[in-house]
């Protein structure tokens, strides 16, 4: 039975030949003999290796046959239109990188026919042309076929970019195997927008190379991130075959970016059926992969911009911890139950076989929202809380019904609010105060409240005000208390408090993954941490604190989670065109970052792997012609795409995506609104910013990014000038994270006068 090795370019085909590839390949896995299938040679190709077989009457394949004693491999490089694909054939080989001996398929100048006259005529040696890529709204196609680009002019005396960071030919070339054509062009571009010119025609792995040099890696840690060293077992075998060696060379980290190993016929299924947006499920960056296997003495960290896979990590490393061991119990887990159950569906889509977790404490996969396991913990306690209540509420605690509402705040501010200064008589201050003071440190009277430190709080509180905030306080839990309700962060501190107690009996977990860990709140921390032993790969933690959006910033290490070195950051974005990127990068500039660990955030080291357009922001006077402006973004989109579920317009709040949503209607352009429920494909969808995070679309526009719509909700942070820098950096965060929603286009509609937040970048070009 053949192995199927899919490449990349070959999983991006176009959505009408989908069905016909499958059914191909599937009869290929069976048995490559069938003689409907066609396997043939090409005659006069570059490389003997090459193959077509049939699909249908008018699309043929393009494969490499790789024979071996362990069975033939087929690698599967696209399809095409019949005649292009015979022509695609005779011009593209498989081959070993000379340098570092990683598989790569490139496009070369074919051998020539012979010479009618029938003389005998040498064959010349094939001259090497370019990588393959893929331009983006088209069909598979190869690199040009023409020599390799010229190197850009570069004016009087700048240094160009990458000899300016002391990177030289001999680096690019003899030490990390880039080709001497492609080097020279590299070497050559002034500026990183010519760079990524340069990159986009380069076999892949060796583009993401050239961009990570340009963001200041250097050439040692760039050839320990792509594992471009020799592998001991090749150097063990210096007399394998040359199949056998391009049989390596398809394993090797680097190769893995653009080709992977299908088993199975639903594994293969998968990767077609999921196009260019399901890619991430098989092929990994080498940086990716290794952080997603590597073994850890305790808790890690990963940080990266929005784009740069953090959750794919995620995923495929709980994947990899069940495959280690299959009665594992481990936890995935996130802020919001929209990016838990998308991470759920992932996880299956990446695996459908993997074990679902039943419940708490179960081997297998459990997958939930931060809140929800919360309340999964306490159903599993059932009345066995009693001590835990009080050791979080007191002797107000009583008994607690499950029922979970916020703490009424206005209500305890009307009736015990009297000797509360009017600056901090704010329910935010409140809510604030009591899930990032009262509630991690369990404090249950106002004796103790006098005397807890309030590190990072922003607005000093004497003793006076420390008394008149312990009225409210317990007010609202008296008031909570009568109603027989919970907010959501005691439900998470009494969790963590019983687990704790009943920490002799066991953990609950054996492995704990959290993504979107920078808008988890101490609490949420605090349960985490108990549910995990102090052990080697105990919690993995992804997060990024420039996509911040709720709540206030954490320090691990004053809860019990000590990374201690184990920490790295992804810095190559995968999703988002360098033009849209630039763009949200913009927005952030102004604020000032911190990360889980304390120390500063900076965003200048983030690439992306992709160009395109620059963002359209589009002004009008009036809100009626802002409608009209999107209503004909909107409609040029959906007339360019068969997927229209991948366009998106976000807003600022529910009311807004209502309006909105009508407002296009009327002009003949039907969006779906999305609240809690799953994206459904056949229509545009319309959602709010909060809730699209985890999310990504071909196209998005963000509507109303407007001076008296953006920044909002910063009225009840006024209490302290903290408070207030907090909740604007929250904004800018909220914009950052929606703009890189977007793939490949970004439209940016306002009214009157653009946002504060983006006034700065109108006059940029990007």
């Amino acid at each position: 039975m053949p192995t199927i090795v899919m490449s990349k370019l070959a999983s991006r085909l176009d959505p009408s030949v989908r069905k016909k590839a499958f059914a191909f390949l599937e009869k290929l896995t069976d048995n490559d003999t069938t003689p409907g299938l066609h396997i043939e040679p090409i005659a006069h190709s570059a490389d003997p290796r090459v193959r077509t077989g049939r699909v249908d009457q008018s699309y043929r394949a393009v494969l490499f046959k790789i024979p071996a004693v362990e069975g033939t491999t087929y690698v599967f490089h696209g399809i095409w239109p019949h005649d292009d694909a015979i022509e695609v054939a005779r011009k593209t080989v498989l081959r070993l990188n000379p340098v570092n001996g990683v598989a790569e398929i490139r496009t070369v100048e074919p051998r020539p026919a012979p010479d009618p006259r029938g003389d005998a005529r040498p064959v010349p040696g094939t001259q090497l042309v370019s990588g393959t890529r893929l331009v983006p709204g088209t069909q598979p196609i190869t690199g040009t076929a023409a020599a390799a680009p010229e190197p850009p002019v570069t004016p009087g005396p700048v240094v160009p970019l990458l000899p300016g960071l002391g990177v030289t030919r001999d680096d690019l070339s003899e030490t990390l195997g880039i080709d001497p054509a492609l080097a020279d062009s590299a070497l050559a571009a002034p500026d990183e927008d010519s760079l990524l010119t340069v990159a986009t025609d380069a076999v892949e792995w060796q583009g993401l190379v050239l961009l990570e040099l340009a963001g200041g890696t250097s050439v040692t840690e760039v050839r320990t991130k792509f594992a471009l060293e020799p592998a001991p077992d090749e150097l063990a075998a210096p007399d394998a075959t040359e199949d056998e060696k391009l049989l390596r060379g398809l394993r090797r980290p680097a190769a893995q970016i653009s080709f992977t190993y299908i088993e199975g016929n639903e594994e293969l299924r998968r990767v077609i059926e999921g196009g260019d947006f399901g890619a991430w499920r098989v092929f990994l960056h080498p940086e990716q992969r290794a952080y997603a296997e590597r073994t850890y003495r305790g808790p890690f960290r990963l940080s990266g911009g929005a784009g740069t896979g953090k959750t794919v990590v995620v995923l495929h490393r709980a994947r990899n911890l069940a495959a280690r061991d299959p009665r594992a119990r481990i936890l995935v887990t996130t802020f919001t139950t929209n990016l838990a159950d998308a991470m759920r569906t992932d996880l299956l889509r990446l695996q459908p076989d993997l074990t679902q977790a039943k419940g708490l404490c179960d081997p297998g996969l459990y997958v939930t929202g931060i809140d929800a396991l919360a309340g999964a913990v306490l159903r599993r306690a059932q009345d066995d809380l009693t001590p835990d209540v009080q050791a979080v509420l007191g002797a107000t605690g009583g008994q607690i019904s499950g029922r979970f509402a916020p703490c009424p705040w206005r209500e305890a501010l009307d009736a015990a609010g009297a000797r509360l200064p009017e600056h901090l008589r704010s329910e935010a201050f409140l809510a604030a105060e009591y899930s990032a003071v009262v509630l991690p440190n369990r404090i249950t009277t106002e004796r103790e409240y006098l005397r807890v430190r309030r590190p990072g709080r922003g607005v000093a509180l004497d003793r006076g005000k420390r008394a008149a905030v312990w009225d409210v306080v317990a007010a609202c839990r008296a008031q909570a208390r009568v109603a027989g309700t919970l907010d959501f962060p005691e439900a998470t501190a009494i969790a963590a408090a019983h687990l704790e107690r009943v920490a002799d009996d066991g953990r609950l977990f054996d492995h704990v993954l959290v993504d979107e860990g920078q808008d988890l709140s101490p609490v949420h921390w605090q349960l985490l941490r108990t549910l995990v032993g102090d052990h080697a790969d105990d919690l993995f933690v992804a997060e990024d604190s420039h996509q911040r959006i709720y709540g206030r910033r954490v320090v691990l290490g004053q809860y019990g989670i000590r990374i201690v070195g184990r920490s790295r950051r992804l810095t190559l974005n995968y999703r988002t065109t360098a033009q849209t990127l630039a763009y949200a990068l913009g927005i952030l500039r102004g604020g000032d970052y911190v990360d889980l660990e304390d120390a500063r955030e900076s965003a200048t080291a983030y690439r992306s792997a992709r160009s395109g357009p620059g963002p359209q922001v589009i002004g009008s006077g009036t809100l009626s012609k802002e409608l009209d402006a999107a209503a004909t973004t909107i409609s040029d989109w959906i007339a360019r795409t068969d997927a229209p579920e991948t366009i998106a317009v976000l807003v600022r709040d529910r009311w807004a995506r209502d309006r909105v949503v009508a407002g296009l209607a009327e002009r003949g352009v039907q969006i779906r609104s999305v609240d809690r429920e799953s994206i459904r494909p056949g229509q545009a969808v319309a959602m709010t910013m909060h809730r699209a995070k985890g999310t990504e679309f071909s196209k998005v526009l963000l509507f109303d990014v407007s001076r008296d719509s953006i920044p909002a909700a910063l009225k009840d942070q006024k209490y302290s000038e903290d408070a207030s820098r907090d909740a604007l950096l929250r904004e800018r965060s909220l914009l950052y994270v929606a703009a890189t929603r977007a793939r490949d286009e970004l439209a940016v509609t306002y009214k009157g006068h653009l946002s504060v937040l983006v006034e700065p970048l109108a006059e940029k070009d990007f």
